[in-house]
């Protein structure tokens, strides 16, 4: 850990958001080796960083985003209302965007009478839609590491690699669900390999990002942080939570609260 605390806040938020895109590919791998995985599994994994993306959400994001604003002499509650509710609307809209672009595209489950065109413009849609859920929570990583450096109470180092290790704990789910269903739809496993890890290779990018940002500017880190914590939480609530409890939603359950408890251990004990 000392080695860790050592590097600068960049590095730091590069190096965790290289894990949680390394998780990604750990999981698109599978289609190596299986043509179907246990979803009991996967859900629980979904459910387990689901709890821990918002605890994290909370203890560090949101709850150090209003400490700062007071300490900043804004409103404790403005800010990082503000910036939660905009966080939100943003998966909101990314998401009504895919639905609008990817309006007709039907498949059935035997992918019969389906145009070839039609089914690689369904790849492409499913490796976007994952793509863009992924740079809220790399930019999260960032700023949250960010946040350390800028010294904002509420933070800590062993918070964040919490943060960045929930966030690839579902990373791994979500790199298998790219890659298996596109082998189902005909591509090589190393076609559908490369685009199941492509969908995590944003989250590096948004973590430097992160990282800058929150370092460039202390008076805007109020609503970096509420941000990443409303597009985490709109994440977990829109995507992970609906996904994993198709099938399995005691195993998703279960693992929702053991992720937010152990999530909420680690930042209070550690932070």
């Amino acid at each position: 850990m000392e080695w860790f605390e050592g590097l600068s806040p960049v590095l730091q938020g590069l190096l965790a958001t290289l894990f949680t895109w390394f998780i990604t590919a750990l999981g698109a791998a599978l289609v190596f080796f299986f043509k179907k995985f246990d979803k009991r599994v996967l859900n629980s994994m979904l459910g387990f960083g689901a709890g821990v993306m918002l605890a994290a959400s909370f203890w560090s994001l949101l709850s150090p985003a209003i400490e700062l604003s007071e300490e900043l002499g804004y409103s404790g509650f403005v800010i990082p209302a503000i910036g939660f509710f905009l966080g939100g609307a943003f998966l909101i809209f990314a998401d009504k965007l895919m639905d609008t672009y990817s309006y007709g595209v039907v498949v059935d489950k035997n992918n019969e009478n389906i145009p070839k065109a039609a089914r690689y413009r369904k790849s492409i849609l499913l490796v976007l839609a994952v793509t863009l859920h992924n740079i809220p929570e790399g930019l999260a990583v960032g700023v949250a590491f960010g946040g350390v450096a800028a010294g904002i109470p509420g933070t800590s180092i062993a918070a964040s690699l919490a943060l960045a290790l929930g966030i690839g704990l579902q990373n791994f789910p979500e790199g298998a669900a790219v890659s298996l269903p596109l082998r189902g739809e005909g591509l090589s496993r190393t076609k559908s390999f490369l685009y199941g890890q492509a969908s995590g290779l944003v989250e590096p990018i948004a973590g430097v990002i992160g990282v800058i940002a929150a370092l460039s500017v202390r008076s805007l880190l109020p609503f970096l942080l509420s941000f990443s914590a409303g597009a985490m939480v709109a994440v977990v609530g829109a995507e992970l939570l609906p996904e994993a409890s198709i099938e399995n939603k005691k195993l998703t359950t279960l693992g929702l609260i053991l992720g937010f408890i152990v999530m909420m251990i680690l930042d209070v004990a550690l932070g």
